[in-house]
C-alpha cells in the first residue's frame, strides 16, 4: 500500500514538470538569413565597418554608401541595387513575417524594467533563462551587462518583445553563460516596435528586427546576429557584425568570427540557482520511471497474495 501511494505521488510530481517545460520558439527569417544588414530606406556607413553577411537596401531605396571603407566578408554580398521589400519569399517580406510572428507570441511580462545593471538579467544570479520576454516601457534600456543563461543547451533561444525603442548605454554588453561543450547554435531575437540604437563600444548579441531606423554608434559590435530595419535605414559607424548561418544558428563559441566580435558566448561559466528545463525534464522522467516500477512491484505482490 505504501509503495503504491509513493508511485502515485511520483506520477503527480512528474506530470506537471513535463507539461511545464517550454522554451522560446525558433524564429525563421527565411530569405533574410544571409544578410548582416538590411535597411528598407538604405544603408549608410562611416569608417572601416566589417560585415560578415550580405548588405542591402530595398529595391525602392537601394542606396548603400560607405563601402569602402566598409567591407563585406565573403560569402556575403554587397548589393547596391536593392532587394524586394514585400511579399513572401523576399528578404524584407520574410523579415516582416518573422517580426509579426515574434510580436504575437505570449511572453513573460517584464513591464517597464530595464536590462542589465539595476534591471533584469543584470547579474549572474538574475541571468535570464531561455524564453520570451515582453516589455511595456516606451524605451527599453540596456545598461551594463545582460546575462543570458543557456542552461547547458547550445541551442538555447531568447526572444525580446520591445514595443517601442531599444537603446544601449555605451560599453554595454550581452553575455550568454552556461552553454554546452560544442559550438553555440542558438539564437537571440530582438523584436523592436520602432528604432534600435546601440551605444558606442556596445558588445551586442542577436538579430534586431525593427520597424524604424537603426543606428550603431562608434565601434559597437553585433555577434551571432544582424540588424534589419523594415521601414527605414540603417546607419553604421566603424562597426563589426557577425551573421549566423542561413539556419539561424551561431556556430561559434566565443562570440567572435570573421566580422569581429559581438557579445560573449561562454562555456560552463555562470552559477545559476534556478532549475533549467533540461534538469526538470530529467527529474520528471526519473520520477515517472520510479512510479512505473513501483506500480509493477505493487501489482506483482497483489497477484502473489
Amino acid at each position: 500500500m505504501k509503495l503504491r501511494a509513493f508511485s502515485y505521488l511520483a506520477l503527480a510530481l512528474a506530470f506537471p514538470l513535463v507539461t511545464g517545460i517550454a522554451c522560446a520558439d525558433s524564429i525563421d527569417i527565411g530569405t533574410a538569413a544571409p544578410f548582416g544588414v538590411l535597411g528598407e530606406a538604405g544603408v549608410t556607413n562611416t569608417g572601416p565597418s566589417v560585415v560578415s553577411g550580405s548588405v542591402a537596401g530595398s529595391s525602392g531605396t537601394p542606396a548603400v554608401t560607405g563601402f569602402p571603407p566598409g567591407s563585406v566578408v565573403l560569402p556575403g554580398v554587397l548589393n547596391t541595387t536593392g532587394v524586394a521589400n514585400s511579399g513572401p519569399g523576399t528578404p524584407f517580406g520574410d523579415a516582416l513575417a518573422a517580426y509579426n510572428y515574434a510580436a504575437g507570441l505570449s511572453g513573460m511580462n517584464e513591464g517597464t524594467a530595464s536590462l542589465g545593471v539595476g534591471g533584469v538579467g543584470g547579474t549572474l544570479a538574475t541571468a535570464l533563462n531561455t524564453g520570451i520576454y515582453s516589455f511595456t516601457s516606451a524605451t527599453v534600456l540596456l545598461n551594463g551587462t545582460l546575462f543570458l543563461n543557456a542552461g547547458a543547451d547550445n541551442n538555447a533561444r531568447w526572444i525580446f518583445q520591445i514595443p517601442t525603442a531599444l537603446t544601449t548605454a555605451s560599453a554595454s554588453s550581452v553575455e550568454v553563460v552556461d552553454t554546452g561543450s560544442g559550438p553555440f547554435t542558438g539564437s537571440i531575437t530582438w523584436d523592436v516596435g520602432s528604432s534600435a540604437t546601440l551605444g558606442s563600444t556596445t558588445s551586442f548579441l542577436g538579430t534586431i528586427i525593427s520597424k524604424a531606423g537603426d543606428s550603431l554608434d562608434s565601434a559597437a559590435t553585433i555577434g551571432c546576429g544582424r540588424v534589419i530595419s523594415l521601414d527605414a535605414s540603417v546607419t553604421l559607424i566603424d562597426n563589426s557584425i557577425t551573421t549566423p548561418g542561413a539556419t539561424g544558428g551561431c556556430a561559434q563559441t566565443t562570440g567572435s568570427g570573421p566580422g569581429g566580435s559581438g557579445g560573449t558566448i561562454g562555456g560552463g561559466g555562470g552559477t545559476i540557482k534556478t532549475p533549467e528545463p533540461g534538469e526538470l525534464a530529467m527529474l520528471a522522467v526519473g520520477l515517472a520511471a520510479l512510479a512505473f516500477l513501483g506500480l509493477r512491484k505493487s501489482r506483482a505482490r497483489s497477484a502473489i497474495c
